[in-house]
């Protein structure tokens, strides 16, 4: 039995979800082997806490000195070809060989390597991502109606044979099934010994080399969707659970599935990270890092992505996007040394972030590798493929959210939403009549109020317009700084800052580094905080030394990336602190690479009386009169008219009209502030040409009739909707469903001829039917 335990079904089918997650157990597990080998082959034993490397990059590092040339594309093809998934049976029914040229195992050793369960064979290892000894056995469950798994291997060094074995669920006797309530799984050995013969290599479809030490693991009838393609199909999804893959890796259709090549077809990949960097899709990318007392260091890389790309429209823009970078919906990726442990859906980019013009536009990567052990752990099931449903993921969530709510993605997500919109008096007015006028009960007039967030006088909040700035000054950045200093009151020679209790100030730096100085590929710079002195007040007159060295314990920090010669830090006292501590702090501007080394700069920082909270004035309640979202018509064209939105203006948020899109509610969080009504619509044309040659009258009056229709319908169902907490699901087409925004539904549904209906069906006609 499988890890010598008959109880073993319950362990092989509790992991993974998803067959593609489970396939990157396997991408791992070779990863691992490979970097085991070079450890060996460096005379280091792996388990060796004074020379073996203490973390998978830190084994890349040492054991793959040349590991920056893989970028290029040919020197990493070669690299790749050490760990390949290739495609192999037919079309219709794809098996999956993953084969690894790492350390390899002795037949006499599989039963406590390959075919064990939960003895933590790399506990002590500390450059491989295994821990558990169970995540390779999560792909059985996805190896058709059999579960059938081929498991072969030779040691790297080239002693001893190959050996191999079968892996399979057991099929239960009818006996059997009456005395047991599972099965289990089971292995292959002949006269009580694991199969092996001898080699040199062997030709088992390898792309480019033959085998001849390492390991192959064949996955029979693996249940992956949309096989027709199978390296188009798998890339992208490999991707989304490998963000930053210790090394590259290839993809195969073996020679017998790809006809067109003698050699079979095979692409290098290396993860999403490298695929996001310097795409033609991203507009603006930037990184934070949020430095916690519970959790400790936090880094966050935010990419925006643009909502048009020259020679594609809006709409054929977007699905490129979903395709190549969110085709399992993972917007907000969480990972521990380059593998997705779990993930956010767009859901948190409209319902935390409250940003729904981005929600298919926004990729979010939070690496939880120095994450504190203690926390990590509660962030993420064994299987490591999602989050926990714990107080620890509550509260990250919410960290994360708060640091992207205020910083760089807010400013990005005002100049995107700030596009001209024009709209008419003469529809206000109209709207506003017909409201007067239609007879809303109580209850329809609280549900609408409460939906749409009206104010005290019933009246549609609306953000204050912005006030027109100058553009600034160009900045010429330079790689390396020759400044940095700080911005701000003075305490004798040094900066003083000063921070209300219980609230948060940003501090500003500033110097001549480029924007990208934090994240780029080589020499990358840092900015580092160390507590220098900490003097406590009692809150009973008297001060005392503190004796605290990091500064996580009395501050949360965002630090930012430097924008235009700024770079903010955004400082949150914990509660520990008292008002009247003062805090001395050295900011350090780092880069491995500076000549002159770090710039220095010292400031104090004082804890001051909390500041009160205003409360609104109390107004003698009025009458509430029902606010309104506003309406706005765009049309294809702008025909010579000034002020008029077309179609053109709202594709450059990336809002996605045409001939068959009927309207788009334009949501900020969960509050409806606009109604876009497309006037050009294929539906309102069939419309107005039931009538031979119209005259202006009859087109303005069906113009109004379809807008007032369109505008009510949309506003009563998103009411409706959000007042009774409906969630919107569909089928993907996978046996899975995905979550769906209530605009996009919204949407949807008027563009499938519901719009049509609410124009031609006459209720006069259906009472004399009746009649």
């Amino acid at each position: 039995n499988l890890g010598s335990n008959q109880s073993n079904f319950s362990i092989v089918e509790n992991q993974q979800s998803n067959p593609v997650a489970a396939l990157v157990e396997k991408l791992t597990n070779a990863i691992d082997a490979i970097l085991v080998r070079r450890c060996y082959e460096e005379g280091i034993r792996p388990e060796s806490k004074e020379n073996a490397p203490r973390s998978i990059e830190a084994a890349v590092l040492e054991f793959f000195p040349e590991y920056k040339n893989w970028d290029l594309p040919y020197v990493r093809t070669e690299q790749a070809r050490s760990i390949q998934v290739i495609a192999d049976g037919s079309i219709q029914n794809t098996s999956i060989i993953v084969y690894d040229d790492g350390e390899g195992q002795h037949p006499q050793d599989f039963e406590d390597t390959f075919l064990s369960l939960l003895r933590g064979n790399k506990q002590r290892i500390r450059f491989v991502h295994g821990k558990y000894n169970m995540g390779g056995t999560g792909a059985l469950v996805f190896c058709g109606k059999k579960r059938f798994q081929l498991v072969a291997s030779k040691r790297y060094d080239n002693s001893g044979r190959l050996g191999f074995t079968l892996v399979r669920e057991h099929p239960l006797s009818r006996s059997e099934a009456s005395q047991v309530k599972d099965t289990w799984y089971e292995y292959l050995k002949i006269d009580s010994e694991i199969p092996a013969f001898a080699i040199d290599e062997i030709d088992i479809g390898l792309h480019r080399r033959l085998f001849k030490t390492g390991t192959i693991f064949k996955l029979y009838s693996y249940d992956l969707s949309g096989n027709r393609n199978f390296i188009r199909q798998l890339a992208p999804s490999l991707d989304q659970y490998l963000y930053d893959p210790a090394l590259p890796y290839a993809i195969v259709e073996s020679k017998k599935r790809y006809q067109r090549s003698k050699e079979g077809y095979a692409l290098a990949n290396y993860g999403l990270k490298r695929k996001l960097d310097g795409s033609i899709f991203i507009e603006e990318s930037f990184p934070e890092t949020i430095t916690d007392r519970r959790f400790g260091d936090l880094p966050v890389k935010v990419y925006v992505f643009r909502a048009r790309i020259e020679g594609k429209t809006a709409a054929a823009t977007k699905e490129a996007i979903r395709k190549r970078f969110f085709k399992n919906r993972m917007q907000v990726v969480f990972s521990v040394a380059g593998q997705i442990h779990g993930h956010y859906t767009s859901e948190f980019i409209t319902r935390t972030l409250q940003m729904n013009l981005l929600q298919h536009y926004l990729l979010i990567h939070v690496d939880c590798t120095k994450l504190k052990y203690a926390f990590r752990r509660e962030l993420f099931m064994a299987s490591r493929d999602r989050l926990k449903q714990s107080t620890e993921a509550t509260y990250l969530r919410k960290k994360l959210g708060d640091s992207l709510k205020t910083g760089r993605l807010k400013d990005i997500y005002k100049q995107r939403k700030n596009q001209p919109f024009h709209d008419r008096k003469d529809d206000e007015s109209l709207l506003k009549e017909i409201a007067e006028n239609l007879p809303f009960d109580k209850a329809m007039q609280d549900l609408i109020k409460q939906t749409l967030e009206l104010d005290a006088k019933g009246k549609r909040k609306k953000p204050n317009p912005p006030t027109p700035k100058p553009p600034p000054e160009a900045f010429e950045g330079t790689r390396y700084p020759s400044f940095f200093r700080i911005r701000g009151n003075r305490r004798g020679e040094t900066p003083a800052v000063q921070i209300p209790k219980g609230d948060t100030k940003t501090v500003q730096f500033e110097s001549d580094v480029n924007d990208d100085y934090f994240d780029r590929a080589n020499d990358p710079g840092g900015l580092d905080l160390a507590v220098m002195s900490y003097t406590r007040n009692d809150e009973k007159g008297g001060n005392q030394r503190g004796s605290v060295n990091d500064i996580s314990e009395i501050f949360s920090i965002v630090r930012r990336s430097p924008q235009n010669g700024k770079i903010r830090v955004v400082f949150e006292p914990t509660r520990d602190v008292n008002v009247g501590d003062e805090i001395e702090i050295r900011a350090d501007l780092l880069s491995s690479a500076e000549p002159n080394g770090a710039l220095s700069t010292r400031f104090w920082v004082m804890i001051s009386e909390p500041q009160e909270k205003k409360n609104p004035c109390s107004k003698p309640e009025k009458e509430e009169k029902l606010g309104l979202p506003e309406v706005v018509r765009v049309y294809k064209q702008p025909n010579g008219n000034e002020g008029v939105t077309t179609w053109e203006d709202l594709e450059k948020r990336g809002t996605v009209f045409n001939h068959d899109v009927v309207m788009h509610p334009e949501v900020e969080g969960d509050m409806l502030e606009k109604i876009c009504i497309n006037m050009d619509s294929g539906t309102l044309k069939r419309f107005v040409s039931k009538r031979r040659n119209p005259t202006e009258e009859q087109r303005e009056l069906a113009d109004r009739q379809y807008l007032t229709r369109v505008y009510w319908h949309t506003l009563f169902l998103y009411a409706i909707s959000k007042g009774r907490n409906y969630t919107v699901v569909k089928g993907n087409g996978e046996h899975q469903w995905d979550d769906i925004d209530l605009s996009d539904y919204l949407k949807d549904v008027f563009d499938s001829n519901y719009a049509e209906f609410l124009l031609n069906f006459e209720t006069t006609a259906l009472m004399e039917a009746l009649g």
